[in-house]
């Protein structure tokens, strides 16, 4: 009993104070476990629920390497933070999940498919090229193809940094300039997402698959079902396939993978993230244990919790209306909150604009038709 005491006076920091962040805080406040934050403002969503919050950059290698000090493990809640700071801590003695090498990897999504290629791990084929002018060079050569999906190799974020490019017209319209990944469109069926999780111990454990789909404008998830509509056999091996990705990097913490379930029914990675992950929210009303409170189980390596379903249940996000920006208001509240099983979560952004990720809503229902006649 006094390791477990010890274990939640673990002083945890985490690289972003965003709405990821503050539901860690809150999942870290049912064990009033010290949970620290660095971003750029306290008076972001984790602000108020965090033990402390230092106002800083988490891109900035002095700022990540002076919170990291002050803290006994680090974690992130976004990809992009300074790794150079990360690994030097490393090589200090700082436990940092997940590892700045496999943060290195997924942060790049060049590294990522390379990675996957290496460990005979299932992804679409794709090319690298240096400059949206060297697209447009191997198109002109008639060594790359229309339609084709663009991806950034780095930054990319909650939609930013992928196209769809179809035709000539995209070309000139929606081409990205950067360094990128060019991958074949695959026929897609659905797409799904598997959370997994695991510890320093090597016990890994994955959620119930979950089918997304996308806003097409933003590239947003707008709503997701859990479980998702597949054969029992495609679930299994998708859960199959997340443990595996885990394994591969040797993260610990939670791993959110993306899979496409193509037309012949092949699973294909499509990216990680390794924190938790729009795909996961439905579980802190759906499941036996939260994707926030499983993320600090593999952090501080305790034992994983069940990942069973409570219930089916559906996910809307709720983004920031089209063609407005200003402060935030939620319109239909009350209507929404009479209800049977629906769960609202507001992020507590005071400011809304087109498509920002404002808060989301879970549906719970005992049949998954229920769940989405009231979703």
């Amino acid at each position: 009993m006094e390791h477990n005491k010890d274990i939640l006076q673990t002083k945890v920091g985490v690289l972003g104070g965003g709405q990821l962040g503050k539901m860690l805080a809150l999942a870290a406040g049912n064990w009033h476990l010290p949970i620290y934050f660095l971003d750029e403002s306290r008076d972001f969503p984790a602000g108020p629920f965090a033990t402390g919050f230092t106002e800083g950059s988490f891109k900035n290698y002095d700022d990540v390497y002076n919170f990291g000090k002050q803290v006994d493990i680090l974690t992130i809640e976004i990809e992009h933070v300074n790794t150079d700071a990360l690994l030097q801590l490393e090589k200090e003695g700082k436990k940092i999940f997940p590892q700045p090498s496999a943060l290195n990897i997924i942060k790049d999504k060049g590294l990522q498919k390379q990675f996957y290629k290496q460990h005979q791990l299932p992804t679409s084929d794709f090319q690298f090229f240096d400059s949206g002018e060297a697209i447009k060079n191997a198109i002109t050569a008639g060594q790359l193809q229309f339609p084709f999906v663009q991806k950034s190799r780095t930054a990319g974020y909650d939609g930013r940094g992928v196209a769809i490019i179809r035709s000539e017209a995209d070309l000139q319209n929606k081409l990205l300039p950067e360094a990128s990944v060019i991958e074949a469109l695959v026929g897609i069926q659905k797409e799904l997402a598997v959370i997994v999780a695991r510890n320093e111990h090597g016990e890994v454990a994955a959620f119930p698959t979950v089918e997304m789909d996308f806003n097409p404008e933003a590239n947003l998830v707008e709503w997701l079902v859990c479980p998702a509509d597949v054969d029992p056999k495609i679930e299994q091996e998708a859960e199959d396939l997340a443990k595996r990705v885990i394994e591969a990097y040797g993260i610990c913490g939670l791993l959110a993978v993306e899979l496409f379930l193509t037309k012949d029914n092949q699973l294909l990675i499509n990216e990680v993230a390794p924190r938790p992950h729009n795909s996961g929210h439905h579980t802190i009303d759906s499941c036996f244990t939260s994707q926030f409170e499983q993320h600090l189980r593999g952090i501080l390596n305790l034992p994983l919790g069940s990942t069973k379903m409570k219930s089916p249940s559906v996910m809307v996000n709720l983004l920031g209306a089209e063609g407005f920006s200003g402060p935030a208001f939620y319109d239909g509240l009350e209507d929404c909150l009479e209800i049977e099983g629906v769960k609202i979560h507001l992020y507590g952004k005071a400011n809304t604009k087109p498509f920002r990720k404002m808060g989301h809503v879970t549906v719970l229902a005992e049949r998954m038709e229920q769940a989405k006649q009231k979703g």
